[in-house]
């Protein structure tokens, strides 16, 4: 693929193109669903760009960095489908299915086994990959409030793209606090009133 120009002047009054080139609103459920995947993949990256920063052991940044950018491609694919109406779509497209959900459940036990039980409710922050990683989380389960909405409008709408963002939600919240203690960030606790 060659992007030879990026502007197209098609969002100007307010639309914007879907794979196949059929023209609909900004604000549409498809184009809403698509945009909050992108903008989870975003997140991703600034988890990728402070996790390179850190100044712990080479494998764990590593280690880390290999599943977000996996996850980031994994999520480009979510948005293709998502962006890509039944009619449009071609044989061979990639598309996440229930294999890639069970991937994300392996993740999740691996880097569950690492973290101590818990005991109270976590608060967002402590460090900035754990931090941007507990952001990604949130705007999963947005991604996923986007798409049921999409079901509701669009019949081509499949469930593989709900599972795969449900998955990933719980693993984002794994990875925050095995990032929090592989990198040293601190986890905050949630501290009951009274």
């Amino acid at each position: 693929m060659r992007i030879t120009k990026v502007y197209t002047r098609v969002g100007d009054k307010g639309t914007t193109r879907l794979v196949g080139g059929a023209e609909i609103a900004k604000d549409h459920a498809r184009i809403e669903a698509y945009g909050t995947v992108d903008e989870l993949n975003t997140i991703l990256g600034l988890a990728r760009t402070f996790n390179a920063r850190s100044e712990v052991d080479a494998d764990v940044v590593a280690t880390l960095d290999a599943t977000l950018a996996h996850l980031q491609n994994d999520l480009f694919n979510v948005g293709a489908d998502l962006a890509t109406p039944a009619a449009d779509r071609w044989p061979g497209m990639i598309r996440v299915d229930a294999d890639d959900a069970t991937r994300l459940e392996g993740w999740i036990d691996t880097y569950n086994a690492d973290l101590p039980p818990l005991k109270e409710f976590i608060l967002p922050g402590g460090g900035p990959v754990g931090a941007f990683l507990h952001q990604a989380r949130t705007v999963c389960r947005r991604a996923e409030r986007r798409v049921v909405t999409l079901q509701h409008t669009a019949d081509d709408v499949g469930d593989g793209c709900m599972v795969y963002l449900n998955r990933l939600s719980d693993l984002l919240f794994v990875l925050s606090r095995w990032a929090a203690k592989a990198l040293g960030e601190t986890e905050y606790f949630w501290s009951k009133p009274g």
